[in-house]
């Protein structure tokens, strides 16, 4: 008897994250600017997808709807796959994101990727008006009117508890009105879900309709060990098999032209200033503490700090050292397909884009003759006894 097996992944795919967070002091139009000058670049280094955040109430993470900011980054590149990550759905109707997402997607010829999620700032939700108990209901509800909207025609009547989608009463297709845009892409563009737990009723939900994973980048590698097997288990219940290929894992790399040098640059520059200043809104808002950055939940509160992400978690060093602590992470965790960095400000200008050249130049290369060879090693295409 034969059983699918997903392909052997081919070279690593890349991505980029922006949050973004910046220095508060500076103004927002030079973080806007020097956030679109990182996606020329990072289309220029042959990155894949460039990812933006949303939040609507901090100084810090300043992007309010990363959609009018990825219009303005489709002007700029010309390759690159954009997208929001995530859509804070609890926070909009679901037609009103339905049609702004369709819409983006006919702007950008087809260079849009999604990620469906919630919001996570306490003051953006009392903005709003949501509870933090609603969150994950809430988000449920949209995804299914949305998809709903773009994977069928009027008149629309779709009932919820948050929202009510109702269009019937004036349609009249021979004047063209009531109908809703539906993607370029179909049935829609690829769709990502954020990963933070190691197991998830959602996530197991979400793999069973072909979404895919996005680890988020402060989960120790065994937690992605766990993670990954929630997802396979959520395609697997639904009948399909589950690709790497579909897997993005995000991480905080930094390169220098020594591994001292990068180690040192790393625990002191704006990386290590993201890294406490999550831990920090963690630690004052999450009823549970610091757990969710936890990789045992045995780990001493005081213990989740940065000497543990910086020994554990954030890969620093020189060319040479980042690809091994990247090989070691694929060999660790399995083979996924894309690798997504995470910008930070750019506090010293000319230590991040070097970081970012090293990391396209020489990092990247050598990983991918790593790959190669597994491929090489085992070249089964698809099928297998």
């Amino acid at each position: 008897m034969t059983k699918l097996t997903p392909a052997v992944p081919s070279a690593l795919q890349l991505g980029m994250f922006v949050m973004p967070i910046h220095n508060p002091r500076k103004p927002l139009a030079q973080c806007f600017d020097e956030d679109l000058e990182l996606s020329v670049r990072c289309e220029q280094l042959q990155f894949r997808d460039f990812w933006v955040g949303e939040h609507h109430s901090s100084t810090y993470e300043s992007i309010v709807m990363p959609e009018i900011f990825l219009g303005k980054v489709l002007g700029v590149t010309r390759t690159i796959r954009v997208g929001p990550a995530p859509v804070c759905l609890q926070y909009h109707n679901p037609v009103h994101v339905a049609n702004r997402l369709a819409f983006l997607d006919h702007l950008s010829h087809g260079r849009l990727n999604i990620c469906f999620g919630p919001g996570a700032v306490p003051t953006d939700m009392e903005l709003y008006g949501v509870h933090a108990k609603d969150t994950g209901a809430r988000v449920a509800e949209a995804i299914d009117q949305i998809l709903r909207i773009w994977t069928s025609d009027p008149p629309y009547e779709f009932p919820g508890k948050f929202w009510n989608v109702s269009l019937s009463k004036t349609v009249d297709l021979e004047l063209g009105i009531g109908g809703l845009h539906k993607p370029l892409q179909r049935p829609y563009p690829p769709i990502y879900v954020p990963g933070i737990s190691r197991t998830s009723a959602g996530l197991q939900a979400a793999a069973g309709r072909g979404f895919r994973l996005f680890s988020h980048h402060m989960v120790h590698a065994d937690v992605l060990i766990d993670q990954w097997a929630t997802y396979k288990k959520g395609a697997a219940s639904a009948g399909r098999v589950a690709d790497p290929a579909d897997w993005c894992v995000a991480r905080n790399i930094f390169v220098a032209d020594t591994t001292a040098r990068a180690k040192q640059l790393a625990s002191t520059n704006s990386l290590s200033g993201t890294i406490q200043y999550i831990l920090d809104l963690t630690r004052r808002t999450s009823p549970t503490g610091l757990s969710m950055w936890k990789p045992d939940s045995a780990m001493p509160e005081d213990q989740c700090n940065m000497d543990y992400f910086m020994d554990q978690v954030i890969i620093a060093g020189d060319p040479r050292h980042v690809t091994q602590q990247l090989v070691e992470l694929r060999q660790r965790i399995g083979p996924f397909g894309t690798l997504v960095l995470v910008a930070h400000d750019w506090d010293d200008r000319q230590a991040w884009l070097r970081s970012l050249e090293l990391f396209a130049s020489e990092v990247v290369p050598a990983v991918n003759r790593v790959v190669a060879l597994e491929r090489s090693s085992n070249p089964r295409s698809g099928v297998a006894l």
